[in-house]
């Protein structure tokens, strides 16, 4: 596993293909937008799924679903991006391409705070802001199948994903906000009960 984040491996993957421009040209924005915008919610999309993960049954039931759902999305041997976005964008209603589905999961009833806190960091409005993160939701999952899921490791995925958690900087700070559903100023086994015990089953 090379140490350059999930977040800035997977964003380079982006900028490789035609992900960032069919990104910007569904969401109507210019590429310098899309670019700074997709570079804020990589990090905190994946860096709640590390709040989450934190605790043993969170990262047993991220792993599962990504068995469950994404390995196929993933291309098999391989992270086929253009296929993911094509379904994500077509709106094919495969659960694996369900975009505000797997943001429910992941942010629970707090997805129009996340949205906002992603919108303070870009300067888009929070409608642009959550549907940037229903298009990069799916997108990210299958990534992470693709470096996880075959070999079946929650202890691993745990930790690489507490990495982007505390490597997201600013957006981690304002993320522990969002997900601190209790109010005690800690994300905590309190509070991925309240997002749900079963994060990410259907």
């Amino acid at each position: 596993m090379n140490t350059e984040s999930l977040a800035a491996s997977l964003f380079q993957q982006l900028q490789q293909g035609q992900g960032l421009q069919q990104v910007s040209q569904q969401l109507g924005l210019d590429s310098s937008q899309t670019t700074q915008a997709v570079g804020s919610a990589l990090p905190l999309l994946l860096g709640a799924m590390g709040q989450n993960a934190s605790e043993p049954q969170g990262a047993q039931s991220l792993l599962n679903a990504l068995q469950r759902d994404h390995l196929g999305t993933a291309g098999g041997g391989g992270f086929d991006l253009g296929s993911i976005l094509g379904a994500v964008m077509g709106g094919g209603g495969s659960g694996a391409t369900d975009g505000a589905g797997i943001l429910g999961h992941i942010f629970g009833g707090q997805q129009p705070q996340a949205a906002q806190v992603l919108g303070q960091k870009t300067g888009l409005d929070s409608g642009t802001s959550g549907k940037l993160l229903a298009i990069l939701a799916p997108i990210v999952m299958s990534f992470l199948a693709q470096r996880f899921a075959q070999q079946g490791n929650a202890s691993e995925l745990s930790s690489a994903l507490g990495q982007e958690a505390q490597q997201s900087g600013g957006i981690g700070s304002m993320l522990g906000g969002v997900l601190d559903q209790d109010g005690d100023g800690q994300f905590g086994a309190s509070d991925l009960l309240k997002l749900g015990a079963g994060l990410l089953k259907r």
